[in-house]
C-alpha cells in the first residue's frame, strides 16, 4: 500500500512537472499568434524556446549537485526535466527551420557547416538525441553500465549549448554569463565529487 501511494504521488508530480513545463512554450506561442512578441516575433519565439531549453538542461544537471551539497534527493524527477529540455531544444530547432528558414534546407546545411554559432547549437542538439532516446528503463537495462557512459554526453551538450547561448547575444550579456557560470559551477561540483570519490576509493583499497 505504501509503495502504491508513493508511486502514485511520484507519477502525479511527474505529470504536473510535464504539464507546467510546457506552459512557457504555450504562452509564448499565444503571444506570437496575437502579435505580442515585439518587432521580431520569430526571433523572440526562437529565443524563448532556446532559453527554456537551456534552463531545463541546467535544472536536470543541478539535481545531483543539489543532492551532494544539501542531501535533497530529486533524482526521480531528473528524467522528466531532461526530457523537457530536449522537447524545448526540438521546438527551438523546429522554429528556426520552419519560421526562420521556411524549410530552406540548403541554407540550413550551409548555416550548420559554416556558422560557429549554429555549429555549437547543432552539436548540443545531436548530443541530446541519444540521451532522450535512451531515457527509459528498457534502454537502461539493455545498455547496462554503458548507459552511464553514454549519458555523460550531457556534459558535452552543456558546453556546446553554453557557447551557443553566449554567441546568441553577439555582445556580453549579464544574464547569459550568469547562466553559463551556473553551468560551470554544476560541472565543478560534479568534478570535485568524482575526484574525491576516486581518492577515497584508492585510500580504502590501499588499506
Amino acid at each position: 500500500m505504501v509503495i502504491s501511494v508513493w508511486w502514485t504521488r511520484r507519477s502525479f508530480l511527474n505529470l504536473l512537472l510535464y504539464t507546467s513545463g510546457f506552459v512557457p512554450a504555450c504562452w509564448s506561442f499565444w503571444l506570437g499568434v496575437h502579435d505580442k512578441l515585439g518587432p521580431d516575433p520569430v526571433r523572440s519565439f526562437e529565443h524563448i524556446l532556446g532559453l527554456w531549453a537551456f534552463r531545463f538542461l541546467l535544472a536536470s544537471l543541478a539535481i545531483t549537485p543539489l543532492r551532494i551539497v544539501s542531501g535533497v534527493n530529486l533524482t526521480g524527477y531528473r528524467r522528466a526535466v531532461g526530457l523537457l529540455a530536449f522537447a524545448y531544444v526540438v521546438m527551438h530547432v523546429a522554429a528556426y527551420i520552419a519560421l526562420d528558414l521556411r524549410f530552406d534546407f540548403v541554407t540550413l546545411y550551409r548555416d550548420i557547416t559554416r556558422r560557429p554559432f549554429l555549429i555549437f547549437g547543432m552539436a548540443a542538439f545531436l548530443c541530446l538525441v541519444p540521451l532522450a532516446v535512451t531515457s527509459n528503463r528498457l534502454s537502461i537495462r539493455k545498455l547496462g553500465r554503458n548507459w552511464r557512459y553514454l549519458h555523460r554526453l550531457v556534459y558535452v551538450a552543456l558546453i556546446a549549448a553554453s557557447i551557443h547561448f553566449l554567441m546568441a547575444f553577439k555582445t556580453w550579456h549579464v544574464n547569459a554569463i550568469f547562466y553559463v557560470l551556473f553551468g560551470i559551477g554544476l560541472l565543478s561540483v560534479r568534478g570535485i565529487n568524482f575526484l574525491w570519490g576516486k581518492r577515497v576509493h584508492r585510500r580504502i583499497y590501499a588499506e
